[in-house]
């Protein structure tokens, strides 16, 4: 698994130096998708890239939450934003699924990253903490549903981000399964 998670590309074409904290020598770097990718993905409607972010969180995710967790996450509406990308998914917990969402004008929790800053931490190569204090992950909102976010990222092992959970072969037969099971 782990290996899955080391071999996918992490768009990194160029540092970007983030201003240096006081008392700090060196500016920290930042990664940042390359102009025309970004573009590109900020174009892409809003809705539908909700609606594909949610089917992989349902498949990776949604089996490894706490009780606790679902029930604290009920009707709450998350946004996670992609800094570089310029895209966000719009999303809440609804009984035993996350549900994409349409624009919410205050989300009642909005994180945010680039896109390299994420994958490290689905990599577990960076800690939230660290992101966090070095200003390159925001969590805006509620600040009780941020650190059960947080805590629960860290409660989690690494085998939900199974990337290969996520081949189109596979969603599409668990949308069709869910779908029959539905319908």
């Amino acid at each position: 698994m782990q290996d899955q998670l080391e071999r996918l590309p992490v768009p990194a074409p160029a540092p970007v130096p983030v201003p240096a904290k006081p008392g700090v020598s060196k500016p920290a770097m930042s990664y940042r998708l390359p102009e025309p990718l970004a573009e590109l993905l900020s174009k892409l409607p809003p809705y539908p890239a909700s609606w594909l972010f949610v089917q992989g969180l349902n498949r990776l995710l949604a089996p490894q939450l706490p009780d606790d967790v679902r029930r604290s996450l009920e009707g709450r509406s998350l946004r996670l934003r992609l800094l570089d990308a310029g895209i966000a998914f719009d999303f809440e917990w609804q009984g035993t699924v996350f549900v994409a969402e349409r624009y919410v004008d205050v989300p009642d929790l909005c994180i945010a990253a680039s896109v390299h800053d994420l994958m490290l931490l689905a990599r577990r190569q960076e800690d939230p903490d660290t992101l966090f204090f070095s200003r390159r992950l925001s969590l805006e909102g509620d600040t009780e549903l941020g650190l059960l976010f947080k805590n629960t990222l860290d409660a989690i092992e690494l085998p939900p981000f199974d990337l290969q959970a996520l081949g189109p072969r596979r969603v599409l037969a668990h949308l069709r399964d869910r779908g029959a099971r539905e319908g």
